[in-house]
């Protein structure tokens, strides 16, 4: 049995760069793995084989199907049928405890999925190398190959590409409003719109530079109470916020821990959604706890 820490993904900038032929959307995104939220999984080998089961708990459960569409299934099914003879016939059962709030634009599902190809790769001894990894996930959602990698990148194409960035250890206030956002609503938004640019650009923390998020237009429009939120997030940190992704998340990126702390005891007592202060995680964004 093996429990590993499955971290949120926080992209701090976001170009949207037009539809590629594939009909995905051709990005460049610098992103980073944070310490909060995570989920927490635990992978145990089944004498069944190729059996994967799944066990969902905690207080992002409610509303995640746990049947072979949830990307930690998928995930766990098309690891064992690539490793199929040094599986040696096992199945695993996938016990998730789930703390990332779904549709929040923080990376979840893909978390989860990668510790899913790390945890039972580790557990199976399948001796995987993390392109082969990360090769597998990019078939089952864009996110999953930085999730593999984690730490600070830059990802390119449609999310498949990972090319290590360096970022200085910043303290983020994220902030969950208490409405989610669907990622296929918002680039069909984006799309709708004629796949405007972000015309708010965020000033930095020093060696990031500024950030934009091109998918913000678009996600104020699928959702009108986002600007609200987000601009009550500023009110109470005294500093600009940036959409997490496709949303609904927002977050606030700081220089200084103790500035960060007291925007979040502010954020937390005026906006009545949860809230969190994180630090940018270094090395693989899904880490073993034992």
């Amino acid at each position: 049995m093996i429990t590993w820490h499955a971290f949120a993904k926080l992209t701090l900038s976001l170009h949207v760069l037009g539809v590629r032929p594939d009909g995905y959307h051709e990005l460049d995104a610098l992103t980073v793995s944070v310490s909060e939220p995570h989920d927490e999984l635990t992978v145990m080998r089944l004498d069944r084989p190729f059996a994967v089961e799944l066990e969902l708990s905690g207080p992002a459960a409610p509303g995640i199907g746990d049947g072979p569409d949830n990307l930690a299934s998928r995930a766990a099914h098309a690891l064992l049928a690539h490793a199929s003879e040094r599986a040696g016939g096992s199945g695993v059962h996938l016990a998730l405890r789930k703390q990332i709030p779904a549709g929040a634009g923080l990376g979840g599902g893909s978390a989860d999925a990668a510790a899913v190809l790390l945890a039972v790769n580790r557990l199976l001894a399948l001796d995987l190398t993390l392109v082969e990894l990360a090769a597998i996930g990019a078939r089952i959602g864009s996110d999953v190959p930085f999730c593999v990698y984690g730490g600070a990148a830059h990802m390119r194409g449609r999310g498949e590409r990972i090319e290590p960035a360096v970022v200085p250890e910043l303290h983020v206030l994220v902030a969950v409003p208490p409405f989610a956002l669907s990622t296929p609503a918002v680039y069909r938004a984006w799309d709708e719109l004629g796949g405007p640019r972000s015309t708010r650009v965020v000033p930095g923390p020093a060696g990031v530079g500024p950030l934009r998020n091109d998918l913000e237009p678009a996600a104020e429009h699928v959702e009108p109470r986002l600007r609200e939120f987000r601009e009550h997030l500023e009110r109470l940190a005294g500093a600009p916020a940036l959409l997490a992704g496709s949303g609904s998340a927002c977050a606030v990126a700081f220089d200084d821990p103790d500035a960060a702390r007291a925007a979040g005891g502010r954020a937390a007592a005026g906006l009545r959604a949860p809230t969190s202060v994180v630090g940018v995680t270094r090395g693989t964004g899904v880490e073993p706890r034992s």
